[in-house]
């Protein structure tokens, strides 16, 4: 099996490695590691299908989720709430610094869309109450950066997602709790065509 995979790799770097075309169309997948604003950890996940409107612009669809343990603050105390997977649907724009004839190429990006909210449930570590996330979804933004290498990137994003509800199970509200999260990435694309000459 390792055979295998070191036998894509190398396929994926050595060949065909100059991508983007104008007119060309490119799907690519990204796996990394999130850090919520208000501390915790988890991962993430996303898709992204793009077209090519110019030799270093794209716009595209990035369809993705996070999985993340997040710390809440609660009358001063800390307490971690139970893994959510938050989705998004993000529309997005790129810019490329490419130079001519060049596999390294840096980008910086944004876009706008939906995200949706987990509702997570946890105790409060001071007096045990049961209290949750408002789950209504947020219209948020994403501003990111980074490089591609050939077929690979790597990069990181800043989600910009409004505050939601925290409440107890009876509905009151407790406060807010920040939805914002910083995604570090690694990923690869397929398609696209070359990188302009």
């Amino acid at each position: 099996m390792k055979k295998v995979i070191l036998a894509v790799f190398i396929t994926l770097v050595f060949t065909n490695v100059y991508s983007q075309k104008q007119g060309g169309f490119r799907v690519g997948l990204d796996l990394g590691y999130t850090v919520p604003s208000n501390g915790g950890g988890g991962l993430l996940l996303s898709i992204e299908p793009k077209y090519n409107i110019k030799e270093n612009m794209n716009i595209g669809l990035r369809i993705g989720a996070a999985a993340m343990i997040r710390d809440i603050q609660d009358n001063g105390a800390t307490t971690s709430a139970k893994v959510s997977a938050n989705g998004s649907y993000v529309a997005t724009y790129d810019y490329y610094f490419n130079k001519s004839g060049k596999s390294f190429v840096p980008y910086i990006g944004g876009g706008a869309g939906y995200y949706s909210i987990a509702n997570v449930e946890f105790s409060d570590a001071v007096d045990s109450d049961q209290m949750a996330i408002d789950a209504a979804g947020k219209m948020g933004a994403l501003l990111r950066g980074g490089f591609e290498w050939g077929k690979f990137r790597m990069g990181l994003e800043y989600n910009l997602v409004p505050e939601s509800n925290l409440q107890d199970m009876n509905g009151n509200n407790l406060g807010t709790v920040s939805n914002t999260y910083l995604g570090i990435h690694l990923g690869f694309y397929v398609g696209g065509g070359k990188w302009g000459k």
